[in-house]
């Protein structure tokens, strides 16, 4: 009888021959080095760190950190950097000395683990303005998660990989905040001399991918490129757009659109040559995420590679039950950005033809769609506003403003005006069209109102973007100011102006100077600057 052969597997090198003795570790234990997404989700399971939904997804639980930790974060202050900062709430200073303690406790702690993962990846889809990143782990998900969030080099250039910044992660060690410097047991640490990044006390990978959108803040303005927290996409001639906003705000998902690529969902560079993405991945809002509503997102959660966070699973089937936020109302999807089907390979795109600012205004105030003057932009760009609405924070009764500048002052490490005074100078360069788009309510607040259709929104998104508004008649808004078309096909007139809307007009008008009195309160912080940006707010 015929012996079978079988053919021999070759093994592939993905150990870079720079190993992590310049991280100061040596570990004891096994190192996973650069596991690729099935290999990551059988160590994933092995260790019983989450559990797989139907149809494959990876489904991991953060609890009790379901969010970002801004109060946890630091910047160590050192003499290189020290005149950079803006120093502050956001960027809250750490000393060297309480630094190296902390890092020499995280690392005898990692040290002693009977297993590590490293992924070595890309930062910024930019060949010349790219980062080298390594994450270490003792978390098999998390570095499947950095890996579908970050862009993956090729097999070949493992071996010779060098990293040019380090992300060290311990998840489940607590910091001492008498011996650390910390304000509690979570951390988040930025050392620009040393280039390295401490997480720790939280299993958020939301920190994994946020810390490094930070150091992109602060490396790529020295370099005379713009780094924003924005979607963008491009059309079929060619024509990029960007998409600024907060969470909750749309930018996912109106950037997600089946006729036009996705170059990427949340951070990208404006540099000499046009844009790129930072990212490799997208990480979405799955919350009462839908297949009619949002079918390009859904289709990604029923995907084998996607991690989903602290989403619920019905314990029968094993599907994802999205209006369940019995752990959080931030349930979150990453993927791959390839699993949108319209995705734009390498990552990049010309110079923006449109600029769009979404604010989800829960007060019932802003109108649909504004065409910004330049002086305008840099006002709404700064103010970055939008609102949290009733029972989204323990004590939220009504909207509440939030303004964070250039739509994520959670992440400026330079003064907000550095980055204003870049985008305004890029605006008028390259002729830019730049819009308000109100994702929020109409026809009173929240609580009374409703949100603004999202089948209205993709409308007027889609008219902007293929120039029907270039020439259409506006009127102007008496308080804020704003150049509110009058007309647009598929969507009520009635809804293009807010206060037709309202049940009580005199209610709106009143609503309406309340917000604005916000705008100027929060505008003042800026301190100085340019009188024709602060006189294009609104009137109060």
């Amino acid at each position: 009888m015929a012996t079978e052969i079988r053919p021999q597997r070759k093994s592939v090198a993905r150990e870079s021959g720079n190993d992590l003795s310049k991280q100061g570790l040596s570990p004891r234990g096994k190192v996973h080095w650069n596991l690729i997404a099935p290999e990551l989700f059988q160590a994933a399971a092995r260790r019983n760190e989450g559990e797989f939904a139907d149809m494959g997804p990876f489904v991991a639980v953060t609890s009790p950190h379901t969010g970002r930790s801004p109060n946890d974060k630091f910047v160590v202050r050192e003499a290189r950097s020290e005149a950079d900062v803006d120093w502050g709430k956001v960027n809250q200073a750490l000393a060297p000395a309480k630094y190296k303690t902390l890092l020499h406790d995280v690392l005898k702690y990692l040290n002693e683990l009977p297993e590590l993962f490293v992924q070595d990846l890309y930062c910024g889809a930019d060949p010349t303005y790219r980062l080298s990143v390594r994450y270490t782990s003792p978390n098999a998900w998390h570095m499947a998660f950095v890996r579908n969030m970050f862009i993956r080099p090729e097999l070949t250039a493992l071996p010779t990989f060098e990293p040019n910044f380090t992300v060290i992660h311990a998840p489940d060690f607590q910091a001492d905040p008498a011996r650390h410097g910390t304000t509690s047991s979570t951390f988040i640490v930025l050392n620009l001399a040393e280039r390295t990044i401490l997480i720790g006390g939280t299993r958020y990978a939301g920190e994994l991918k946020k810390a490094m959108f930070t150091v992109m803040n602060y490396l790529l303005p020295q370099q005379g490129v713009l780094s924003m927290h924005c979607s963008a996409n491009v059309g079929k001639a060619d024509d990029t757009a960007l998409f600024f906003g907060l969470s909750g705000t749309g930018k996912t998902t109106l950037s997600a659109d089946p006729n036009r690529g996705l170059i990427g969902d949340d951070e990208h560079g404006w540099s000499s040559e046009g844009i790129f993405n930072f990212e490799g991945g997208c990480y979405a809002k799955v919350i009462n995420l839908s297949p009619e509503s949002e079918p390009d997102i859904y289709r990604t959660t029923q995907m084998f590679g996607t991690v989903l966070e602290n989403v619920v699973l019905d314990p029968a089937t094993k599907k994802v039950r999205f209006a369940d936020q019995s752990i959080t109302e931030n349930t979150r999807a990453s993927y791959p950005l390839h699993y949108i089907r319209n995705y734009v390979e390498g990552g990049r795109g010309g110079h923006p033809k449109n600029v769009i600012f979404l604010t989800a205004d829960a007060f019932g105030v802003l109108p649909p769609i504004a065409k910004l003057t330049p002086q305008q932009a840099m006002y709404y760009f700064l103010s970055g506003y939008t609102a949290k609405v009733a029972g989204t924070e323990r004590g939220v009764k009504e909207p509440q403003p939030t303004f964070s500048a250039c739509f994520g002052a959670a992440f400026l490490v330079w003064h907000p005006t550095k980055y204003a005074k870049m985008l305004g100078e890029l605006l008028r360069k390259h002729k830019s069209n730049v819009w308000l788009i109100n994702t929020g309510w109409s026809g009173g607040p929240y609580g009374t109102g409703k949100r603004i259709n999202l089948e209205y929104t993709r409308a007027i998104v889609n008219a902007a973007l293929v120039g029907d508004l270039d020439n259409v008649k506006t009127q102007t808004d008496p308080i804020f100011g704003l150049a509110v078309p009058t007309e647009i096909a598929g969507v009520p007139a009635k809804v293009l102006n807010p206060r037709t809307t309202w049940a009580d007009p005199r209610a709106y008008d009143a609503q309406a100077r309340k917000l604005a009195g916000m705008f100027h309160d929060n505008f003042e912080k800026f301190g100085s600057v340019e009188a024709a940006t602060k006189n294009a707010g609104p009137k109060a």
